[in-house]
């Protein structure tokens, strides 16, 4: 059985860390917090063995409010989900979908050529697909049964 150190302070501590994320949220200069609140986007990784892949849910942007660079090894997407201004605000009954700008950065392994990027968008999911360069690829090596190297 192990024994576990009690902190009074944990949960008031996470308790005051949700207010402090929702006043950041919601504090901005003046403007509506619909239209300025950022939110980070959900991703999934994974790799095989030709490439690394990106999935990030990114639901009611728009392809053109959305930009993927790379520069050295950070791979960056940034994007923008606008607030309809058609339905007035005042007649919502409940508002739960972030609204604003998100930024994302990755950083790659050098594994990763970063010439041969490929981005496709789908039913709200970004995929960016990025090649292994061919040196990082595993190499099938064949091995001789009963012959010496050395001969």
């Amino acid at each position: 059985m192990a024994i576990t150190r009690w902190d009074p302070f944990r949960e008031v501590m996470a308790l005051q860390n949700r207010v402090n994320s929702l006043f950041r949220d919601f504090n901005e200069a003046g403007e509506s917090p619909l239209t300025t609140a950022s939110f980070v986007p959900a991703v999934d990784i994974y790799e095989d063995d030709k490439k690394v892949v990106l999935k990030l849910e990114v639901p009611g942007i728009e392809e053109k409010d959305l930009d993927v660079s790379v520069e050295n090894s950070t791979l960056t997407v940034k994007g923008e989900r606008k607030f309809e201004k058609e339905e007035k605000e005042e007649n919502f009954h409940r508002i739960e979908r972030r609204y604003g700008s998100f930024y994302r950065a990755f950083t790659l392994p050098s594994t990763v050529d970063t010439e041969n990027v490929a981005a496709s968008y789908n039913a709200g999911v970004l995929r960016l697909e990025l090649k292994k360069k061919p040196e990082a690829q595993p190499k099938q090596i064949k091995v001789s049964v009963g012959k010496s190297l050395a001969a």
